[in-house]
């Protein structure tokens, strides 16, 4: 095993220069790097203010100070330079296939022999990212949540060309990276799919979402009437789909349905709220008006009664059942621990162990209401057997 004390974060924004804080905090040497002075400046700025506001709570590890850790922190826009001393590179730049892989070309050919190669992406195939590289069998993935300080999970994914060596490697150094809010999750991911665990299974009921953006549009339904009906967590559904950031979704959803089904194509009026601009809390504009902060569905509106969610909570079941039958993970106990970990929600398989007969009859219900095919119950979740999948 590789005995990793140097680690280069590519791309400095909010994913990067998270991973960077909690790296120095374990103890490593950490190299921060993005294309222009003015990004890696802010990310480490970022980095130092978290570690101070870290020290005046009194909670940095081994009583050192912020200026400890952060003489341990460099800045760089040379890549090819930066990884020349590297034991593991995480990736954290834009969702775009090309970037990512000519950040994992340029480590190919200036980092050391033994230099692990992680992405942070959150849907793409590592092995496409990888296959660059010149040594596809050092590459993975390490996929963190956001914020990286606050979320438990880490899901280290292997490629198509994973050695098991790198795939250990990347699990111990996911086990040292600490958390500010509980203990790390470390969710092993046995095969290269979209999405890998936790973001595909929540992706499947973005394609109910859309469902019931374009019902309420066509039917002149309100969104404060379908918020008032439809909020899950703190958040309700449209200022959750602004706060996520509406080109956020329409990415996903259009990767989405080039890999696994046409029926994830993004809807209507996520469509045209993208083609607008209006692309939610980043924007000042989306489904809602975000120009005085946060806004608040009107209760005095009613609710629509459209939304039902027994629908979505058969639809997360039905895809964990997708990923046992893909070989994604051998263990629905996984998929319920990622799920709490990574989105803090319950997963959908211990609540449904007596019960997934029942949740067939609902796929097969949404399948007549949609007409998306991709709600068809899977052959594992129509046979329970997967209840012994534990």
């Amino acid at each position: 095993m590789v005995d990793i004390k140097n680690l280069v974060v590519v791309g400095a924004g909010q994913m990067g220069h998270g991973i960077g804080q909690m790296a120095l905090m374990a103890g490593y040497n950490v190299t921060l790097v993005d294309i222009k002075d003015e990004f890696v400046d802010k990310g480490w700025n970022k980095i130092d203010e978290g570690m101070k506001k870290l020290e005046a709570k009194g909670t940095l590890p081994g009583g050192k100070s912020a200026a400890d850790f952060m003489a341990n922190c460099k800045k760089s826009i040379d890549l090819a330079s930066a990884v020349k001393d590297a034991d593991i590179m995480i990736e954290a730049v834009i969702e775009k296939m090309d970037v990512k892989q000519q950040v994992f070309r340029t480590c190919g050919e200036n980092a050391p022999a033994h230099c692990i190669f992680a992405s942070n992406t959150s849907t793409m195939s590592i092995t496409d990212i990888g296959k660059e590289s010149g040594r596809p069998d050092k590459c993975i993935g390490m996929h963190f949540f956001n914020p990286v300080p606050l979320m438990r999970l880490i899901e280290v994914i292997y490629s198509e060309h994973s050695s098991d060596e790198s795939i250990d490697i990347g699990m111990e150094f996911a086990k040292s990276i600490p958390c500010l809010r509980g203990e790390r999750y470390i969710a092993k991911v046995l095969r290269d799919r979209p999405g890998f665990i936790c973001n595909r299974v929540t992706a499947p009921p973005q394609i109910y979402q859309n469902y019931i953006f374009d019902r309420c549009a066509e039917e002149g339904i309100s969104w404060d009437q379908l918020d008032n009906d439809a909020r899950t967590g703190p958040m309700s559904i449209t200022v959750l789909a602004d706060y996520v950031g509406i080109d956020v979704l329409y990415h996903g959803q259009m990767y989405y349905s080039q890999t696994l089904s046409p029926d994830f194509a993004p809807g209507k009026v996520v469509t045209k709220l993208f083609n607008e601009g209006k692309l939610g809390m980043k924007t000042g504009q989306g489904f809602r008006d975000w120009s005085k902060g946060r806004p608040e569905p009107d209760k005095s509106a009613g609710k629509a009664r459209i939304y039902k969610m027994k629908y979505p909570i058969a639809i997360m079941l039905n895809e964990a059942c997708r990923l046992l039958e893909e070989g994604v993970t051998t263990s629905w106990e996984v998929i319920d621990k990622t799920l709490m970990a990574g989105m803090n929600m319950p997963g959908p398989m211990a609540a449904n162990v007596n019960t997934w007969q029942k949740q067939v009859e609902v796929l097969n219900e949404l399948v007549e209401l949609t007409g998306k095919e991709y709600f068809k119950p899977s052959e594992l979740l129509k046979s329970g057997k997967w209840v012994d999948m534990k």
